[in-house]
């Protein structure tokens, strides 16, 4: 809870009251603790108070209850006990300004990012690619950025790897080598997160962060909630997906060094999500935007069960530490629950490791940074009560606020503009069609050239037929001919044959009248 007058975040009781430096929370939190320790209380308390600040808020719902905060709070015997025990005077319940925003657009304002700007390294993390297949990525993500290409959806990305590798060779010598075996394993790879849903939300209107900077008109920054229940289904999906919007604070916000508060707050929720099975260097990028992002006013929270699921170089930024009780009924639990107890500044007056397992629901061990940036003795401490219902919103409740919201027209419809996949697929087509105009332009010389072929054949053959025909008459004419000379041979004949029987005949008589002696009377 804020304290005006002190200008501190009251926290927790112990003996005396924890406070939270508003100066030192750009030196990053972490709430910890076993499920059903409390968690939830402390991540409210601390985002209220921030509001209260004049600190916009973003953070994930992942079970559905911090969407309350749209709500005033209703007294319990639970919250009056604490009121007492702590000694808080003036307490009151109230609502505090809420935004919600959902990647399915079901439970809040559609949350977009484009393609190009969630950037290869996240996006290779997202479809689980390996070293070969991430490096084709990034030659493929270059190539569009050289060719002016924009990748806003899944569609520009999939028409992309295609023109990629269908060109590969025209880009071997200036990128490297694009294998066909590489940019299949991304093509599939794309439809596994296909149906995972991941492409509802890459598109535009992309998410615009800046928006997340907004006040009401009591001073109190926007609680920017992202209804994540349906999204947590698909772990990887919504540890990138944050990952990316802790990444975009950090490019868009300017550097301003340390100042009395900072200018937002990001809390992830199972942030343990985030660090598993994440590649060396985009850890090493975590860790690098956890350090730097402080310089540009951001407070960045981790909500996660164990200390010991957040790598050590990113547990070494977190200053501020809230602690709610560990179970340890395990060799592994007993481990990280030592692990916890170390990463504390010992208190002399109790066991912090033993305590660490008394902890009632509601309390924590914690530890924040004093004026100096010194980290402070561990308290075992009470955590505050929230101001805003513990309940989950109504629907209806959270229908009317989306509906009501200065964002609704501006993330309400998609936007599908010209990009990679327009221009590829023109280009496609443009080359289809000229390829279709060079076929028919091909088939019909090919059929003019049939054609004179057929005309050549078909001259010949009348040539052929021609010369047939002139051979027939010719033949017939000869054969005419010698039939005609055979005849008046066989009339010559028959004369001279003739001839010749009379001649002969009469010679003959002549013969034989002078043999003997006699002749003709």
């Amino acid at each position: 809870m804020y304290i005006p007058d002190e200008g501190k975040i009251w926290l927790a009781t112990s003996n005396e009251r924890v406070y939270l430096e508003p100066a030192m929370c750009n030196r990053h939190g972490l709430i910890a603790g076993a499920t059903g320790t409390g968690k939830t209380v402390t991540l409210k308390v601390i985002a209220e108070s921030f509001s209260d600040l004049g600190i916009p808020v973003f953070l994930a719902d992942i079970k559905g209850d911090v969407s309350g905060m749209c709500k005033q709070g209703v007294e319990t015997k639970h919250i009056l006990r604490s009121i007492t025990n702590m000694n808080i005077e003036n307490f009151t319940y109230t609502s505090y300004p809420v935004r919600f925003f959902d990647v399915y657009g079901k439970l809040g304002h559609p949350v977009r990012t484009t393609i190009s700007d969630m950037g290869p390294e996240l996006l290779a993390r997202l479809l689980g690619l390996n070293d070969t297949q991430s490096g084709v990525l990034r030659i493929i993500f270059r190539i569009a950025d050289d060719e002016q290409l924009l990748l806003l959806d899944l569609k520009d990305l999939r028409m992309m790897i295609q023109y990629v590798g269908d060109n590969a060779a025209n880009y071997k010598l200036k990128y490297g080598n694009v294998s066909p075996q590489s940019a299949g394993a991304i093509q599939r790879a794309l439809l596994s997160l296909e149906d995972a849903g991941g492409n509802i939300f890459f598109g535009e209107p992309a998410l615009d962060i800046r928006d997340w900077f907004d006040w009401d008109d009591q001073g109190r920054g926007y609680m920017n909630i992202l209804e994540c229940q349906e999204l947590f289904q698909h772990p990887l999906l919504y540890s990138t997906f944050l990952l990316w919007m802790l990444s975009e604070l950090y490019e868009i916000m300017p550097e301003c060094g340390d100042l009395d508060k900072p200018k937002i707050a990001f809390f992830f929720d199972e942030a343990h999500l985030l660090f598993n099975g994440a590649p060396k260097a985009l850890l090493e990028k975590i860790e690098q935007v956890v350090r730097l992002i402080r310089s540009k006013g951001v407070s960045v929270w981790f909500i996660t069960q164990n200390p010991a699921d957040v790598p050590e170089s990113v547990l070494a930024q977190l200053g501020n530490r809230v602690q709610h009780a560990l179970r340890a009924y395990t060799p592994n639990e007993q481990k990280a629950l030592r692990y916890a107890a170390r990463s504390f500044r010992v208190n002399p007056e109790f066991d912090t490791e033993r305590t660490l397992q008394e902890l009632a629901t509601g309390e924590a061990l914690v530890s924040v940074l004093d004026p100096k940036g010194v980290p402070g003795i561990v308290q075992r401490a009470g955590i505050l009560p929230p101001r805003s219902s513990m309940n989950a919103a109504e629907p209806e409740i959270i229908e009317e606020i989306i509906a009501k919201s200065s964002l609704k027209d501006k993330y309400g419809e998609t936007v599908d503009r010209e990009s990679a996949y327009e221009l590829l697929t023109g280009q496609y087509e443009q080359a289809e069609q000229e390829k279709a105009e060079a076929e028919a332009e091909k088939k019909a010389e090919e059929e003019r050239k049939a054609a004179e072929k057929q005309a050549e054949a078909e001259r010949k053959q009348r040539e052929k037929e021609e010369r047939e025909r002139e051979r027939e008459e010719k033949a017939k004419e000869k054969e005419k001919k010698a039939k005609s000379s055979k005849r008046k041979q066989s009339t010559l004949g028959k004369a001279v044959n003739s001839t010749a029987n009379t001649f002969g005949r009469k010679l003959g008589e002549a013969l034989f009248r002078g043999i003997f002696g006699t002749r003709r009377k």
